[in-house]
């Protein structure tokens, strides 16, 4: 049987250290789905209830159990769970998921994704190695890696401008998400030139703040609109 090596900034979390066995963190875990699931369907709606249990299996299974140690693709794939609370969020409140911008929204989480994690998996790539977890760095080199967050930075840019495209959000959205948007094309372009782990960790802390930031954008430009449309109601 593999023996898993804990990486250092793990070792002191309660399974490791043996605060916590497993069977009491799974039935924790499991008596606090089966509570959220409960509390989604009386309290929200059956719909939103389905598409929590189907994104938490996708995380918590597929791709932890599975997906993370059988392709370097994992957080490709495994990100669809990682960007669904937008969905699910929107599916509360309207009841239905079909929406171009609840999809717009997990767009933008979906393909910021990749370059946010293959960042944190360069400096982090031996630890990664040691466990047997095929992250890009470990089974295609560094230099792929680089070129790969590069490639869905730029993506990501010009996702992040739909919001303002399907007028979802308006200039001063628009405005915000170029200047973010060249931030994180900076650091991605800096780490393709530079194989060094300090970028590479400026980087994930960077596109930390810039998904972050990004959604504040939203909710301030949504809320500008709307005290717009008021004035404009009670002038005329």
């Amino acid at each position: 049987m593999r023996r898993w090596r804990v990486p250092a900034a793990a070792r002191f979390r309660p399974i490791p250290t043996g605060q916590l066995t497993t069977g009491e963190a799974l039935t924790f875990a499991v008596a606090l789905g089966i509570l959220s699931m409960a509390i989604l369907v009386l309290q929200v709606n059956t719909l939103t209830a389905l598409l929590t249990f189907f994104s938490l299996i996708g995380y918590s299974f597929i791709y932890t159990v599975y997906l993370k140690h059988a392709t370097p693709q994992n957080i490709v794939i495994g990100g669809a769970a990682g960007a669904a609370p937008p969905v699910l969020g929107w599916t509360a409140i309207t009841g239905q998921v079909g929406s171009a911008d609840a999809l717009i929204l997990f767009l933008i989480i979906f393909v910021w994704t990749p370059p946010h994690f293959w960042a944190l998996a360069l400096y982090r790539e031996k630890e990664y190695a040691k466990v047997g977890i095929p992250m890009l760095p470990v089974t295609h080199g560094r230099s792929f890696t680089r070129l790969q967050i590069l490639l869905y930075t730029v993506l990501l840019s010009a996702v992040t401008i739909m919001p303002f495209a399907t007028k979802m959000s308006g200039w001063a959205y628009l405005l915000g998400a170029m200047l973010l948007n060249a931030g994180f094309l900076y650091y991605a372009v800096r780490l393709y030139r530079t194989d060094d782990d300090a970028v590479a960790r400026r980087t994930f802390g960077y596109s930390i703040q810039y998904l972050a930031l990004l959604f504040a954008l939203l909710l301030v430009d949504h809320y500008r609109l709307l005290i717009r449309e008021a004035l404009h109601s009670a002038l005329y």
